[in-house]
């Protein structure tokens, strides 16, 4: 199932965590670049494409910094256990279990 169908605003938040953990890969910040026109027009909002996604979300200026130190503190436990974190996976639980709705 594609995590994007039905939500596609989802992809664009998945890519804030992303930027913010220092892991999203530059071909997707020039399509991110591109897409801000699109995202002006249909959220009534200017900035930059994740300034957007802050204003529609409404998150604080400091979220990134915290969400960096909630993946700093994630990659260093788990390195001390010769593992690694994969970005995309913590994205998308961190995105599942912070932004969207629980389910009932």
């Amino acid at each position: 199932m594609d995590r994007y169908v039905g939500n596609p605003f989802l992809r664009f938040v998945d890519c804030y965590v992303l930027k913010a953990i220092g892991h999203l890969e530059e071909r997707h910040k020039d399509g991110l670049r591109q897409m801000t026109p699109a995202l002006v027009k249909t959220y009534g909002v200017r900035g930059s494409w994740d300034a957007i996604v802050a204003q529609v979300m409404r998150f604080p200026p400091t979220l990134p910094a915290k969400i960096k130190e909630i993946w700093d503190k994630n990659a260093a436990h788990a390195k001390s256990l010769n593992q690694a974190i994969d970005p995309e996976e913590f994205t998308t639980r961190f995105v599942d279990q912070n932004f969207l709705p629980k389910s009932v």
